[in-house]
């Protein structure tokens, strides 16, 4: 028997555990949830067949679209800010000082806390009796701009974009890093020598170079910034009167408070598909910008 084929055949081996256990607990629940969508039920007892009714009633809840549009509020946030603040700081942070290494450890540390510690950090930070943020602005004589920065409908979405984005800097940095590292240094002394500025060699030579990481680092914003939970959850339960509500929010209080698990399953599917959709654009507009 060829090698290659040899090699093939305990890779394939390899990789089937994995795949079965993906195949079981992420697949099959995608595919489970969806048909429990077409049903009336409330966790135990009987269920009833409706159709695509819970379907409709989704796209008849302003809930839902409040939430939906909160969401993307939190997926541009992500896209203009983690991807951006962590390629600017893989690129500061490069090389393999003590500093670099003291900053990359601080810049990270934010995922290894927990989500609901960081929640509730930053909760104690925007409270507005000893909150950190108003007692700065206080300080400095700005009293005026200070505000319940959790309940104040105007500003609440925007303000819980900050920890969520703060906490998830440090993986796309250190992803960056590694891409970078990657490039052959043969690359960048050619570019030197052609008189590239540091500007045209980023823009010209360096973001070609790590382009399929940007698309994975946007595909990871986008699926997770559609699955924040946490952090909402800890700061304000989605209040105050839905004004922070996320579809993960969304479908938790259906699902496990007022115990629509039909209406629950049926809006997880709704997210698999608004992520499937986002996902997909953006890799028709990251493809066209690569081409």
């Amino acid at each position: 028997m060829p090698t290659a084929i040899r090699s093939k055949g305990f890779i394939t081996l390899a990789l089937l555990p994995a795949l079965l256990l993906f195949l079981v607990f992420v697949i099959v629940p995608v595919f489970w949830s969806a048909y429990y969508g077409l049903f009336e039920w409330k966790g135990i007892g009987a269920t009833k067949f409706i159709g695509l009714g819970n379907y409709r009633e989704i796209l008849q809840d302003h809930i839902f679209w409040r939430a939906l549009k909160n969401n993307m509020i939190l997926v541009v946030s992500a896209i203009i800010g983690q991807v951006p603040i962590a390629l600017i700081l893989a690129l500061v942070l490069i090389k393999n000082s003590f500093f670099s290494r003291f900053v990359r450890s601080a810049v990270f540390m934010p995922m290894v806390l927990s989500t609901v510690v960081v929640g509730l950090i930053w909760g104690y930070i925007y409270n507005p009796q000893f909150g950190l943020i108003n007692t700065i602005l206080e300080a400095v004589g700005l009293e005026s701009w200070t505000r319940a920065w959790l309940s104040d409908v105007s500003v609440n979405m925007f303000a819980i974009t900050i920890p969520i984005n703060w906490s998830n800097i440090g993986p796309y940095m250190i992803i960056f890093i590694a891409a970078l590292q990657n490039i052959s240094p043969e690359i960048d002394d050619a570019a030197n020598i052609d008189g590239a500025q540091k500007g045209k060699k980023l823009f010209y030579v360096t973001l070609p170079m790590i382009w399929s990481t940007v698309v994975v680092t946007l595909v990871l914003c986008i699926s997770g910034s559609l699955k924040s939970f946490d952090h909402v959850m800890v700061m304000t339960h989605g209040g105050p009167a839905q004004s922070t509500e996320l579809l993960a929010t969304y479908m938790y209080n259906n699902t496990f408070r007022v115990y629509r698990y039909g209406y629950g399953s049926a809006v997880s599917t709704i997210i698999m598909i608004i992520s499937a959709l986002l996902i997909g654009i953006n890799y028709i507009l990251t493809r066209k910008k690569a081409e």
